[in-house]
């Protein structure tokens, strides 16, 4: 067996996937991919692309059999390949938050707000799933609610919450919950409820977390 060429052949595989995630535009896809599948226009305007470049990066991924497609009438939609692309890109940010001291100085930067909030975390949130003095708010846009949501949720998008206060019990406890730890949706509904006299607080992980940890989910 010729050892030299077996290792750079085999490392040159891995080295694929790598290459088609050393994008940050592509990071983003993922995240919007493990909420739920989306057509190229959609995930070209959630990202500030345009389709075109959209599609390019998706072909990457797709080449690396991150995303697979479908055929929806006129449109393609894609999805995650597999449940553990996810976990690979939620490794690669545990690496980088433990390496780089960029990401707490960014994060110190954007999230001033984040320090003064008590987190939720996913095992609690488990062990007070049937509570009945909680709720479990899903500010995610709707289309993302109703691919997937932690059992017991309901639904008020991010840019519906201040018109629709008037839906949540005053005097029960929030929890509030969006794509993942980086993302701000929660941290922006906390900040207004509690501003509103809510008691409120944010599950410090995603959706995609819950999902991944195979914890009770809906769709509807």
């Amino acid at each position: 067996m010729d050892h030299r060429a077996f290792k750079n052949e085999i490392n040159e595989q891995f080295s694929r996937i790598a290459k088609a995630l050393a994008n940050p535009h592509r990071f983003e896809m993922i995240d919007l991919l493990a909420q739920g599948e989306r057509s190229v226009d959609e995930l070209a305007k959630e990202t500030a692309l345009s389709v075109a470049n959209a599609s390019q990066h998706l072909q990457a991924l797709r080449e690396a059999h991150l995303v697979t497609t479908r055929k929806g009438g006129l449109r393609v939609y894609y999805r995650l390949s597999d449940s553990t692309v996810y976990q690979l890109v939620q490794d690669i940010r545990e690496i980088a938050e433990r390496q780089l001291a960029e990401v707490d100085r960014i994060v110190n930067t954007y999230l001033t707000e984040r320090k003064s909030m008590e987190p939720v975390t996913l095992n609690e949130l488990l062990a007070r799933l049937s509570e009945p003095g909680l709720v479990i708010l899903d500010v995610r846009p709707l289309l993302e609610y109703a691919q997937g949501h932690i059992a017991g949720a309901r639904s008020i998008p991010i840019d519906e919450l201040e018109g629709r206060l008037n839906e949540l019990p005053p005097h029960q406890e929030i929890v509030a919950y969006c794509r993942g730890a980086y993302c701000v949706f929660s941290d922006e509904a906390v900040e207004l409820l509690t501003a509103r006299g809510y008691n409120a607080r944010r599950m410090d992980e995603g959706y995609p977390d819950w999902h991944l940890a195979q914890l009770p989910t809906e769709k509807n």
